[in-house]
């Protein structure tokens, strides 16, 4: 591959089984707001230059994932995992293009793209490495400055060693060439049988190129995962960093920050109010002046300007207008259309249907492929019955249609501009603009219950149904 002179590649590390994690999910495709660890560790680097993904354990699930989110990126395997530097051997053909590489470990999802451009303008040549100051610096490698600089795993510390606090951070900006001579030189003689990448040091040492520890402040910034607890604790600071930016910029309003989780993903338009123990995750979007209430989980919506979602609203992939109100205790899936100044109520459950403006289906109602248009009212306990036992079939509503209470509309069917229904029925047929339509059984009332009773109970002559 060819490059321009001073470019830039990056190598991430995410061959690795997570052992402790304790999951038969591949370390780097651990969910951190609903994304793996890979997710992040991405979005910070892809910006800076192509990148290769050094893929192992676990292997055919990450290239999968890679392949439909990063399509950009270049999967490399390591098929025996025999450490770091091994596994940056397995990219020494695809880096022979570049200048200089940026190596980081995939299980580092709270990495921001300016940490990364803070080391790579702090590099003066041959190896720059990030480190930082640990309170607990147990699990990590220690860096020894006399007589050279250089870092000692823990596995392999002398006592005095492992009293040291600074710790390498597992990020690694070096020059091309030395690293690909460098790479030649590793061996395998410590505890692990493993190749160590940060054994490529001494070779920089030998060749006489600079080698650089660049002291990051912020510990968060490259911390790894290696558990379950850190794995919650990154979630958490992630969280933060994504909402405190939204309530900074665009003046989002929480009631009770520490309760509202929020994905990478999701975008406020504007000042919203969020109250406690809310949840929004994947591409959603959330317009001006828009309410949402406690308990509410919203995943892949966009949410019209002056909207209200009310406590316990369930909203997935669906898109709702202006000013429309919804819940308490609704559900709205797969690809519904709610327009603007529509209402959709309490226990109420609407699947890939679109509801017009102005409309309103207030409570205890099932909408499934339907069409709604404007001005529609809707009973309570009114159900498409869009299901067969085989196909899904459709319901159209026209405008200004008034549906009573307990209406089952049996699909397909289709109902006029202007057009009713009355209470209890059973629409089977079309109804037409304009027409009142009743499908019931007539009623008819027995004055003697209680004789009624009796003979039901057995005695008597057998009443008619």
């Amino acid at each position: 591959m060819s490059a321009d002179e001073g470019s830039l590649a990056i190598v991430v590390l995410a061959a690795g089984k997570g052992t402790r994690m304790k999951s038969d999910l591949p370390k780097v495709m651990q969910p951190v707001l609903e994304e793996p660890m890979l997710y992040h560790v991405m979005k910070a680097v892809s910006p800076l230059g192509p990148v290769a993904v050094i893929v192992g354990h676990g292997g055919g699930v990450v290239e999968s994932y890679l392949a439909s989110n990063w399509p950009a990126a270049t999967v490399l395997w390591q098929r025996d995992q025999l450490g770091t530097g091994h596994a940056v051997m397995m990219a020494k053909e695809w880096l022979s293009g570049f200048d200089r590489v940026l190596i980081v470990n995939g299980d580092m999802p709270l990495l921001k793209t300016d940490t990364v451009r803070y080391i790579s303008d702090s590099h003066v040549g041959g190896c720059s490495f990030a480190t930082f100051s640990a309170g607990d610096p147990t699990g990590y490698g220690r860096i020894i400055k006399e007589p050279r600089i250089h870092i000692v795993e823990e596995k392999d510390c002398s006592e005095a060693e492992r009293a040291e606090t600074e710790v390498n951070a597992g990020v690694y900006l070096m020059d091309v060439p030395p690293l690909l001579s460098g790479l030649d030189e590793l061996g395998r003689d410590n505890s692990q049988g493993e190749y160590y990448l940060v054994d490529i040091l001494d070779s920089f040492h030998r060749m006489d190129f600079p080698v650089s520890a660049v002291h990051v402040d912020s510990r968060d910034d490259v911390m790894g995962v290696n558990n379950p607890l850190e794995l919650a604790e990154v979630g958490r600071i992630l969280r933060d960093r994504y909402l405190n930016g939204w309530m900074i910029r665009e003046g989002v309003k929480c009631i009770d920050p520490s309760s509202v989780w929020i994905g990478p993903e999701v975008v406020f338009k504007g000042e919203a109010t969020i109250y406690p123990n809310v949840q929004m995750w994947g591409k959603t979007e959330i317009g001006r002046n828009v309410t949402v209430e406690s308990f509410s989980v919203l995943r892949d919506v966009v949410v019209g300007d002056g909207s209200r979602i009310n406590g316990y609203g369930r909203i997935e992939d669906s898109s709702l207008g202006r000013e429309i109100k919804a819940g308490p205790f609704c559900y709205i899936r797969q690809e519904t259309d709610v327009s603007d100044e529509a209402f959709v109520g309490k226990f109420v459950e609407v699947k890939k249907s679109f509801i017009g403006k102005g409309s309103k289906v207030p409570h205890l109602s099932y909408m499934g492929d339907a069409t709604l248009g404007e001005r529609v009212n809707i009973g309570a306990g009114t159900i498409t019955c869009n299901y067969d036992g085989k196909n899904k079939h459709k319901t159209s509503i026209g405008d200004d249609v008034f549906v009573g209470s307990d209406t089952m509309l049996v699909a397909p069917v289709k109902i006029g501009d202007n057009a009713m229904t009355g209470a209890g029925s059973v629409i089977t047929k079309d109804v037409p603009d304009g027409a009142l339509a009743i499908g019931r059984a007539r009623q008819r009332n027995i004055e003697d219950r209680r004789n009624l009773m009796k003979k039901k109970s057995g005695g008597g002559d057998r009443v008619e149904q």
